[in-house]
């Protein structure tokens, strides 16, 4: 099980997710309402997750997320907010998080989003996949005569991601092999040849960036 730790600004809250957490067996070793006092705390205990807030207060989670990256803290954020903007999945990704959860997800999902990071998988909820590669392809690309389907433009960025055919398809509810049909219909529709091609596409038009993880 993993050492977790909070960051939101509302206690009720904190408390409910210590209460999810701790039923599942995790340990919820600290936590925070803002960034100042969660920074204090990070490097000092290195938890294996991070649950992290967008909105805290008059602060941002992102703010978080970049001084983490600056300080080359490599730790495995997942984002929990009512956020449900393009722009933020897609800006939270660039800064390094490893999940993006709406706070709406049932409390199974958000078990399942700790485990998959925890184990070194990136997860994203649906919605949140659908909201960055919607705003993504929109601007354009080698293929964008040719719409992506919903489903597709979810694939396309957990595969960006270097999630494998079985952690897409345990996160979508989909078979390895239907996540392999769909991964190929959209490389074929964007004009790419293969995985690579695929990344480099990706890294263009913002969807990762070369120092996550």
């Amino acid at each position: 099980m993993s050492r977790i730790y909070l960051i939101d600004d509302h206690a009720i809250m904190r408390d409910g997710l210590r209460v999810v957490l701790e039923t599942a067996g995790h340990e919820v070793i600290g936590e925070a309402a803002g960034p100042t006092p969660a920074l204090a705390d990070l490097g000092r205990l290195l938890p294996d997750v991070v649950l992290l807030d967008l909105r805290l207060g008059q602060r941002s989670g992102l703010e978080l997320l970049a001084e983490l990256q600056k300080r080359g803290m490599q730790l495995r954020v997942i984002v929990l907010t009512m956020s449900d903007q393009p722009r933020h999945v897609a800006e939270a990704l660039k800064l390094g998080a490893w999940g993006y959860l709406l706070k709406g997800s049932a409390s199974s999902e958000v078990l399942q989003a700790v485990k998959s990071v925890a184990a070194g998988e990136r997860f994203l909820s649906p919605q949140a996949a659908e909201f960055a590669a919607s705003m993504l392809t929109s601007a354009g690309s080698p293929g964008d005569e040719d719409d992506l389907s919903p489903r597709e433009r979810q694939i396309l960025l957990m595969v960006a991601q270097g999630a494998t055919s079985s952690a897409i398809g345990e996160a979508l509810h989909l078979s390895p092999k239907s996540v392999d049909t769909y991964r190929s219909r959209l490389m074929k529709k964007l004009g790419l040849n293969d995985i690579a091609g695929l990344v480099k596409w990706a890294l263009r038009e913002g969807l990762i960036s070369l120092d996550e993880g």
